[in-house]
């Protein structure tokens, strides 16, 4: 893998084993590794923390109106979500992204281990047939409501955690909370517009990428969905850091450090 592999590698070590941080130098494509992953490598262990991830048209669609979402942005955005899923502790995903995508949301594509793989789905929608139930790989966990969860309970080799249901779903810090009790702080929250926009509207987010692909949709999903403001002045406006992934240009909004 050279020596942007090694660099890569380091980042894994710091990020779960407290290595030693890359140095900045040597070729472009390395710099450039080590400035977008080295401030989630260092981040301490038991630390709590949520990065979410969207790709996402020009015209702010993450698929088209019938849910297709592979694939808006490109290879190299494609080998930045698995390298966040390998730093994080926890990967997010919404009911909706199980059933469009029924993605296996592992590491394939760099070096660098499994995360619990999290599943919200608070009125038991899903079956058992989607790929992070029945593949062993990685430890999931089934969030769903109280109420519909019975003791002991699993869906496949998923573990069924039963949250209090809120009147718009569960509350990301009771997400973060739950996940918390079980060791799983680094949250990394990929899919879909739904989910993520909830945890930006209640504020439980310490970083939003959006990766922008060279590609008008027209039509489809919305990549956000925030409460209505009044004013442009009302809006976010976060702290912002770019990248080039590829065609693709990454947008990292930082709320907190």
């Amino acid at each position: 893998m050279g020596e942007n592999g090694g660099a890569w590698e380091r980042l894994l070590a710091l990020r779960h084993h407290g290595g030693t941080a890359p140095a900045q130098r040597g070729e472009a494509l390395t710099a450039a590794l080590v400035d977008l992953y080295l401030p989630f490598a260092q981040i301490p262990r038991g630390r709590r923390f949520a990065v979410a991830h969207l790709g996402q048209s020009l015209d702010g669609r993450i698929a088209t109106a019938a849910g297709a979402s592979r694939w808006v942005t490109g290879e190299a955005d494609l080998i930045h979500t698995h390298r966040m899923r390998a730093l994080a502790d926890a990967i997010i995903v919404g009911s909706s992204t199980i059933r469009h995508d029924n993605p296996q949301l592992t590491v394939r594509r760099c070096c660098g281990p499994h995360p619990v793989r999290v599943v919200v789905d608070a009125e038991r929608r899903l079956g058992a047939g989607h790929c992070v139930f029945h593949d062993p790989s990685a430890p999931t966990l089934l969030l769903a409501a109280a109420d519909r969860v019975r003791p002991g309970e699993r869906l496949g080799h998923a573990e069924l955690v039963g949250l209090k249901r809120g009147a718009h779903g569960f509350a990301p810090a009771d997400i973060a909370a739950a996940l918390a009790e079980r060791g799983l702080f680094f949250l990394f929250i990929e899919g879909g517009g739904i989910t993520i926009s909830r945890f930006l509207a209640a504020g439980a987010l310490d970083r939003l990428q959006i990766t922008v692909a060279p590609i008008l949709l027209g039509s489809g999903k919305p990549s956000l969905t925030l409460p209505e403001i009044a004013a442009p002045e009302q809006g976010l406006r976060p702290t912002l850091r770019r990248f080039r992934l590829g065609q693709d240009t990454l947008y990292e909004c930082v709320f907190r450090d």
